[in-house]
């Protein structure tokens, strides 16, 4: 192939971001046509006069934003379906998406959302297009499709550390959807329930509607605290990779000791892992449930990786609890689309959803550094890992910022939400994950810490 390229040493742009922009731009005109072959690595670094790594660098890139393909044992190719590029934008805000109405002037640092418009990629629309295909099912299995199990339950194992054997895996809807389902199958009426304190609303809102007494129990900057948990809870629910909202990470004496309390009082601990896959700091912990199978419930969701408009989630148990989630399941009608279902697993089994994490992980860590470097001087925590810090500030104060700031177009959130006692945490929740970009971000953040240092004015 007489590739339409050149590097240029002169440039201060480095020669394998040229390659990108250059292989990029030949795909979007139709250069280089879908489905076409690229020369292997070494080859087409020989040919520019570059080292490999150079070629590799920029092929990886191009993998990671759905460009270009593997194919097993014949090479690399130009993605079927790449058409003439589109910016990637973000999507229009839809009522799924947004939970007030906001003016599209405004920058939304509220928690819970991701950035979506990263997905507007050919491997992203080309696993729709062929998941649309899929002939009806008369009949669902309530476990989920065969073929996303076996893929979820690797992606699990590598990018969890958990072993996850298929039997003991169900597709769900989301984490909430996955909650739901093992409290209605484990709960009676008036069981009581850990919740942490503050905590996520979703999960307690599903929990109370199941019946279940909800016992608030506190956590700190690690996360849940589990000495004086009490010893008549069914059932606890925890987010340990990046506790909900306070971002503590809880570390590995404390989920021993909260096993061994399931231990020895019967109890069930469900494990919301909501964004588990971003840490910034060291490697992402792995998974609580790794450590104990038969007493963790593990819930997960694609939410936080790609977006909550997909719709697909997962929970792993000891298989015996599965299978009975799973009959309870069908009792209540509840189903997973299966067409988002077949989506996710071409994602998983092209390898396109771990290039997107990885990518977002390292999108993620530069918004995370925008917004550290611009709040500098103010207490932050809970800012190594997630999509989301805080802020502390008396609660008076955090009120007003809020209030201030939704008047000069950026949306905040305060602690006060997450709580139901009387005894409460204050402060700021700074959510990084739907802002456009880095200069939205800073202008976002500069407008928040001018208030705070001002007293809220």
């Amino acid at each position: 192939m007489d590739l339409p390229i050149a590097v240029d040493r002169g440039k201060s742009e480095p020669l394998s971001a040229q390659l990108v922009g250059q292989l990029r731009a030949a795909m979007g005109e139709g250069r280089l046509a879908a489905g076409e072959r690229l020369p292997a690595s070494r080859a087409l670094a020989g040919l520019l006069g570059v080292s490999r790594t150079v070629v590799t660098e920029a092929y990886e890139q191009l993998y990671a934003e759905g460009w270009l393909e593997g194919r097993h044992g014949s090479g690399t190719y130009v993605t079927d379906g790449v058409a003439a590029p589109r910016p990637l934008r973000p999507q229009p805000a839809t009522a799924r998406t947004v939970r007030t109405t906001a003016s599209p002037h405004e920058i939304d640092l509220r928690p819970g959302l991701p950035w979506v418009g990263a997905l507007d990629t050919p491997a992203w629309r080309r696993a729709w297009r062929l998941a649309s295909g899929m002939p009806p099912q008369q009949r669902q299995d309530p476990h989920g499709l065969p073929g996303l199990r076996v893929a979820l339950a690797d992606y699990i194992r590598r990018s969890r550390g958990v072993a996850c054997p298929v039997d003991g895996l169900l597709v769900t809807r989301g984490a909430t959807n996955g909650l739901d389902l093992l409290a209605a199958t484990v709960l009676r009426p008036g069981d009581r329930v850990g919740v942490e304190e503050p905590g996520y609303q979703r999960a307690r809102a599903v929990l109370a509607g199941r019946g279940a007494e909800l016992v608030p129990c506190p956590v700190d900057e690690h996360g849940l605290v589990v000495d004086g948990l009490p010893g008549d809870l069914r059932l606890v629910y925890t987010t340990p990779s990046h506790q909900y909202p306070m971002g503590g990470v809880l570390p590995v004496p404390r989920r021993q000791a909260l096993l061994a309390w399931a231990r020895r009082t019967g109890a069930l601990v469900a494990e919301d892992d909501y964004d588990g896959e971003f840490r910034y700091d060291v490697a992402p912990l792995p998974a609580l449930y790794g450590l104990d199978p038969d007493r963790v419930v593990y819930l997960g969701t694609t939410t936080k990786i790609l977006t909550a408009d997909m719709g697909v989630g997962w929970l792993v148990g000891r298989s015996g609890l599965v299978g009975e989630i799973a009959r309870r399941r069908e009792e209540l009608n509840d189903r997973t689309a299966v067409v988002p279902q077949d989506a996710l697993r071409l994602l998983l089994e092209r390898g396109d959803l771990d290039r997107h994490v990885r990518r977002m992980r390292g999108e993620y860590a530069r918004r995370r550094d925008v917004v550290v470097r611009t709040l500098d001087g103010l207490p932050l925590r809970g800012d190594t890992a997630g999509l989301h810090l805080v802020v502390d500030v008396p609660a008076p104060l955090a009120r007003r910022v809020v209030r201030e700031a939704a008047g000069r177009g950026v949306l905040v959130e305060t602690l006060e939400r997450y709580h139901t006692g009387s005894r409460r945490a204050s402060g700021l929740v700074i959510g990084y994950g739907s802002a456009a970009g880095a200069a939205e971000l800073r202008k976002a953040c500069e407008i928040v810490r001018e208030l705070v240092q001002g007293g809220g004015k």
